[in-house]
C-alpha cells in the first residue's frame, strides 16, 4: 500500500490538470529505478493506461500505479509534498530505505 498526504493530493491535482490528466480518471505512476547517489531513485509521472504488470492502489482519492518490481521497494511509503521556501517538492517517506541522499531523491536498502 502507498499512501498520499493531503498536500501531495492537492499538488498532484493541480499538476495533472496542467498536463491534461484528470485525478478522478487517470493515474499517478510511482516507480523505482537504478541510479542516484544512493543507488536507487524514485520516479513519478502521470499515466492513463493500466498495464498487466501494474498494481493499483487508491488512497486519498488518488489512483496510484506501481509496477511489480518497484512495489517491493515501495511498500508502506507515503507520498508527501513540501512547498515553501525550504520545500523539496514531492517527498517519498519510505520505511524500507536504510539510507537516503541529502536531496531525498534516492535511497538504498
Amino acid at each position: 500500500m502507498i499512501k498520499v498526504s493531503d498536500t501531495a493530493k492537492n499538488k498532484l491535482t493541480t499538476l495533472m490538470s496542467e498536463e491534461g490528466f484528470n485525478i478522478d480518471g487517470d493515474y499517478v505512476r510511482v516507480g523505482v529505478k537504478s541510479g542516484g547517489c544512493s543507488g536507487l531513485s524514485y520516479e513519478l509521472k502521470f499515466d492513463n493506461q493500466l498495464g498487466e504488470q501494474d498494481k493499483l492502489f487508491e488512497d486519498n482519492s488518488v489512483r496510484i500505479l506501481v509496477d511489480k518490481k518497484s512495489f517491493l521497494y515501495l511498500v508502506g511509503t507515503t507520498l508527501e509534498y513540501s512547498g515553501g521556501l525550504n520545500g523539496k517538492g514531492f517527498v517519498f517517506n519510505n520505511p524500507n530505505a536504510n539510507r537516503t541522499c541529502g536531496c531525498g531523491e534516492s535511497f538504498s536498502l
